[in-house]
């Protein structure tokens, strides 16, 4: 676990190596379908082929990152959460949580967590926090529950309500490392008051285009992700108190467009939870 290596000059040059440019990776390949440049031919490659199979793909990209939002200033501005922990960060791209968050509250205070050499090397603009707030970025994996924490807590004080960002990001812990135990291990360390904020692609009969990009991806990408129904998306915020209208397609989360119509659903589910 690196903390708050960004501020090293040198970052860049030190991660080259642990960069695989052959292989396409998941957070370079969201990157593209986002219309960002920090990704290669084989990624762009890659993501045309997934497209081709399933081609609303960039839609619920696109659905996830403004679920992200909404669901970022409701917190902020309707429950007065400070203190947010995005776990599973990805590439910075616009409306990151820092901006989100600081733009309501400019005291908000930020922990990035990933473990994508990548995404470490263009921490930097995860960085920008405003005078009153603070940002910082470790580089580990969500399976370590304690060592973030312990890394968290030099920004975050978790004697208050934080809410905790796991966006499309438990897709990659596998069935048989107890994925639901991994995500009540984060819960049940944090305060009450504190909120769960959790996507995640799923598998539907109304999808099957969906299943055959998965398949793809498993097949040629790294690293590899776990499809989960609905249903089995909702069992992560067990004993937990979901928040209206609770897991559905992140199009759906309270949407803002205020068109009235109902925005088309996308193969990637989300909530919002609440520790009591």
């Amino acid at each position: 676990m690196t903390d708050n290596p960004a501020a090293t000059n040198d970052v860049a040059v030190s991660l080259r190596a642990r960069i695989n440019t052959s292989q396409p990776h998941t957070a370079r390949i969201w990157n593209y379908w986002l219309g960002g440049k920090d990704n290669y031919e084989v990624d762009r490659a890659a993501g045309d082929q997934i497209r081709q199979l399933h081609p609303g793909i960039g839609e619920y990209a696109r659905a996830d990152r403004l679920f992200l939002g909404r669901a970022v200033r409701h917190l902020v501005g309707e429950v007065g959460i400070r203190q947010f922990l995005d776990i599973g960060t990805g590439l910075p791209t616009a409306d990151n949580t820092h901006e989100v968050a600081q733009r309501i509250a400019p005291e908000a205070r930020i922990v990035y967590v990933d473990n994508d050499p990548l995404v470490l090397a263009h921490a930097r603009a995860l960085l920008t926090s405003t005078p009153e707030g603070r940002t910082d970025y470790l580089d580990a994996d969500l399976r370590n529950v304690d060592a973030i924490l312990e890394h968290a807590a030099k920004t975050l004080d978790f004697s208050e309500p934080v809410a905790l960002m796991l966006l499309g990001v438990v897709i990659f812990v596998g069935d048989d490392e107890d994925p639901y135990g991994l995500v009540r291990q984060w819960t049940d360390r944090l305060p009450s008051g504190s909120h769960l904020v959790l996507s995640h692609t799923i598998t539907s009969p109304s999808m099957p285009d969906v299943d055959e990009a998965v398949k793809f991806w498993n097949e040629h990408g790294t690293p590899k992700l776990t499809q989960r129904s609905p249903e089995d998306v909702a069992r992560f915020f067990d004993g937990l108190e979901l928040l209206e209208p609770g897991v559905v397609s992140c199009s759906r989360w309270r949407p803002e467009d205020g068109h009235g119509a109902e925005p088309e659903e996308v193969a990637m589910f989300g909530g919002v939870a609440c520790k009591n």
